[in-house]
């Protein structure tokens, strides 16, 4: 699909792709988590290593939602980070367009969409490490180009 063609997903849809992306980021957890109580015979253990999976799937896909990747360590919190994981997950599904409000160091490269793309925003793409972006070269003094 050409980036400049793509058009939101209808309910159904994004539903769908909601649904396996939580339960691709969360029923691992639940499994690993029964696995260690099942092993160790620790209640706790369960719950921990349930949140510690909830904490990467954030980590994992919080940059792709505007999230960054400190908010993490809210994904360690019971039952909230069940609830960031599938608010991660619903917005991951309309990718690559946006339907939230950009953080305020995203806004630089928002771009907003026109026509029957209104209110939804894409991002451009961040510049490889190590390389600046280019720069327009500009006159030193208005009038003559130089000082």
């Amino acid at each position: 699909m050409d980036r400049r063609s793509a058009e939101p997903r209808g309910l159904v849809g994004r539903s769908l792709i909601a649904a396996a992306v939580f339960a691709g980021a969360v029923v691992p957890g639940w499994t690993f988590g029964e696995l260690a109580e099942r092993w160790t015979g620790q209640g706790l253990l369960d719950w921990a290593v349930t949140c510690a999976w909830s904490g990467l799937a954030v980590l994992v896909l919080g940059p792709y939602c505007s999230y960054r990747r400190r908010d993490a360590a809210l994904g360690l919190v019971p039952l909230y980070g069940w609830y960031l994981v599938s608010l991660l997950s619903w917005r991951v599904a309309l990718l690559p367009l946006r339907d939230w409000e950009p953080r305020d160091d995203e806004f630089w490269r928002a771009r907003w969409l026109t026509g029957d793309l209104v209110g939804y925003w894409r991002a451009d793409q961040l510049p490889r490490p190590g390389r600046r972006p280019a720069h327009p070269a500009r006159p030193r003094c208005s009038v003559h180009g130089r000082w």
